[in-house]
Protein backbone atom coordinates (compact mmCIF):
# COMPACT_ATOMS: atom_id res chain seq x y z
CA UNK A 1 0.00 0.00 0.00
CA UNK A 2 2.48 2.26 0.70
CA UNK A 3 4.22 1.66 -2.80
CA UNK A 4 0.90 2.56 -4.54
CA UNK A 5 0.11 5.92 -2.17
CA UNK A 6 4.13 7.22 -3.14
CA UNK A 7 3.30 6.39 -7.03
CA UNK A 8 0.07 8.54 -6.53
CA UNK A 9 1.68 10.95 -4.95
CA UNK A 10 4.73 11.47 -7.48
CA UNK A 11 1.79 11.94 -10.22
CA UNK A 12 0.17 13.95 -8.55
CA UNK A 13 3.20 16.17 -7.60
CA UNK A 14 4.01 15.98 -11.96
CA UNK A 15 0.56 17.09 -12.45
CA UNK A 16 1.10 19.95 -9.93
CA UNK A 17 4.45 20.86 -11.67
CA UNK A 18 2.77 20.35 -15.26
CA UNK A 19 0.15 22.71 -13.87
CA UNK A 20 2.17 24.99 -12.93
CA UNK A 21 4.32 25.53 -15.43
CA UNK A 22 1.66 26.07 -17.69
CA UNK A 23 0.44 29.01 -15.68
CA UNK A 24 3.71 30.15 -15.74
CA UNK A 25 3.72 30.90 -19.76
CA UNK A 26 0.31 33.29 -19.79
CA UNK A 27 1.82 36.69 -19.71
CA UNK A 28 0.82 39.10 -16.79
CA UNK A 29 -1.38 41.71 -17.04
CA UNK A 30 -1.00 43.77 -19.44
CA UNK A 31 -2.87 46.45 -17.64
CA UNK A 32 -4.61 46.64 -14.76
CA UNK A 33 -7.69 44.40 -14.79
CA UNK A 34 -6.44 43.12 -18.29
CA UNK A 35 -5.64 39.64 -18.40
CA UNK A 36 -4.50 37.67 -21.64
CA UNK A 37 -4.39 33.83 -22.19
CA UNK A 38 -2.97 32.09 -24.77
CA UNK A 39 -4.53 29.48 -26.24
CA UNK A 40 -2.36 28.69 -29.22
CA UNK A 41 1.32 29.93 -29.85
CA UNK A 42 3.01 28.52 -32.56
CA UNK A 43 5.81 29.78 -35.59
CA UNK A 44 2.63 30.25 -37.46
CA UNK A 45 -0.09 31.72 -35.14
CA UNK A 46 -0.90 32.78 -31.58
CA UNK A 47 -4.22 33.22 -30.49
CA UNK A 48 -5.02 34.69 -26.63
CA UNK A 49 -8.40 35.06 -24.65
CA UNK A 50 -8.22 38.51 -23.57
CA UNK A 51 -10.51 39.05 -20.02
CA UNK A 52 -11.25 42.71 -19.16
CA UNK A 53 -12.81 43.79 -15.91
CA UNK A 54 -14.83 46.53 -15.91
CA UNK A 55 -13.93 49.81 -16.60
CA UNK A 56 -10.20 47.69 -17.42
CA UNK A 57 -7.98 49.54 -20.49
CA UNK A 58 -5.74 48.30 -22.88
CA UNK A 59 -3.24 50.93 -23.43
CA UNK A 60 -2.40 51.90 -27.02
CA UNK A 61 0.12 49.50 -28.71
CA UNK A 62 1.13 47.66 -31.55
CA UNK A 63 2.49 43.82 -32.87
CA UNK A 64 5.61 44.52 -34.89
CA UNK A 65 5.66 40.63 -34.19
CA UNK A 66 3.32 39.89 -36.52
CA UNK A 67 1.88 39.88 -40.19
CA UNK A 68 -1.64 40.36 -39.52
CA UNK A 69 -4.15 40.47 -35.86
CA UNK A 70 -8.04 40.14 -35.53
CA UNK A 71 -9.23 41.15 -32.64
CA UNK A 72 -12.69 39.75 -32.05
CA UNK A 73 -15.38 40.76 -28.97
CA UNK A 74 -16.78 37.63 -27.16
CA UNK A 75 -18.95 38.75 -24.16
CA UNK A 76 -19.30 42.44 -22.96
CA UNK A 77 -19.50 45.58 -23.73
CA UNK A 78 -15.87 46.81 -25.47
CA UNK A 79 -14.66 49.47 -27.77
CA UNK A 80 -11.17 49.35 -29.71
CA UNK A 81 -9.84 52.37 -31.43
CA UNK A 82 -7.65 51.36 -34.36
CA UNK A 83 -4.67 53.99 -35.54
CA UNK A 84 -6.22 57.64 -35.63
CA UNK A 85 -9.51 56.40 -36.28
CA UNK A 86 -12.15 57.18 -33.39
CA UNK A 87 -13.06 54.75 -30.86
CA UNK A 88 -16.01 52.23 -32.18
CA UNK A 89 -18.25 50.29 -30.11
CA UNK A 90 -17.37 46.59 -30.37
CA UNK A 91 -19.95 43.85 -29.83
CA UNK A 92 -19.61 39.78 -30.19
CA UNK A 93 -19.37 38.47 -33.23
CA UNK A 94 -17.41 41.08 -34.93
CA UNK A 95 -13.85 40.94 -36.08
CA UNK A 96 -11.27 43.97 -36.85
CA UNK A 97 -8.45 43.56 -38.50
CA UNK A 98 -5.28 45.01 -38.62
CA UNK A 99 -1.71 44.88 -39.90
CA UNK A 100 1.35 44.64 -38.23
CA UNK A 101 2.69 47.39 -36.62
CA UNK A 102 -0.91 49.04 -36.54
CA UNK A 103 -1.75 51.02 -33.08
CA UNK A 104 -4.64 50.22 -31.12
CA UNK A 105 -6.26 50.23 -27.69
CA UNK A 106 -9.88 48.97 -26.35
CA UNK A 107 -11.81 49.21 -23.27
CA UNK A 108 -14.64 47.40 -21.43
CA UNK A 109 -17.50 50.26 -21.36
CA UNK A 110 -19.46 47.65 -19.45
CA UNK A 111 -20.24 47.02 -15.74
CA UNK A 112 -19.42 43.28 -16.54
CA UNK A 113 -16.66 41.66 -17.48
CA UNK A 114 -15.52 42.06 -21.00
CA UNK A 115 -13.66 39.35 -22.95
CA UNK A 116 -12.02 39.69 -26.71
CA UNK A 117 -10.49 36.93 -29.16
CA UNK A 118 -7.07 38.27 -30.57
CA UNK A 119 -5.34 36.03 -33.74
CA UNK A 120 -2.13 37.12 -34.41
CA UNK A 121 -0.87 35.71 -37.92
CA UNK A 122 3.06 35.53 -37.45
CA UNK A 123 4.32 33.89 -41.07
CA UNK A 124 1.55 33.35 -43.48
CA UNK A 125 2.65 30.26 -45.93
CA UNK A 126 0.63 27.88 -47.16
CA UNK A 127 2.10 25.21 -45.37
CA UNK A 128 1.63 27.06 -42.14
CA UNK A 129 -2.36 27.57 -43.02
CA UNK A 130 -2.87 23.67 -43.06
CA UNK A 131 -1.14 23.33 -39.94
CA UNK A 132 -2.80 26.39 -38.65
CA UNK A 133 -6.49 25.58 -39.77
CA UNK A 134 -6.28 21.57 -37.73
CA UNK A 135 -5.53 23.61 -34.55
CA UNK A 136 -8.35 26.37 -35.08
CA UNK A 137 -10.89 23.38 -35.92
CA UNK A 138 -9.38 21.66 -32.96
CA UNK A 139 -9.93 24.92 -30.56
CA UNK A 140 -13.02 25.54 -31.93
CA UNK A 141 -14.42 22.48 -31.23
CA UNK A 142 -13.49 22.81 -27.72
CA UNK A 143 -15.51 25.74 -26.94
CA UNK A 144 -18.70 24.09 -28.03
Amino acid sequence: MLKRVGGVCAIAALVCAVAGGARAQQPAEADPGVRPFRLIDRDEIRVSRVELQPGAVRAVHAHDDVEYHVWAPVTGSLEITIGTDAPKAATAGQAFFMKKGTRHGFRNTGTAPAAVFEIFVKKSTTAAAADVERDVEQWLAALR
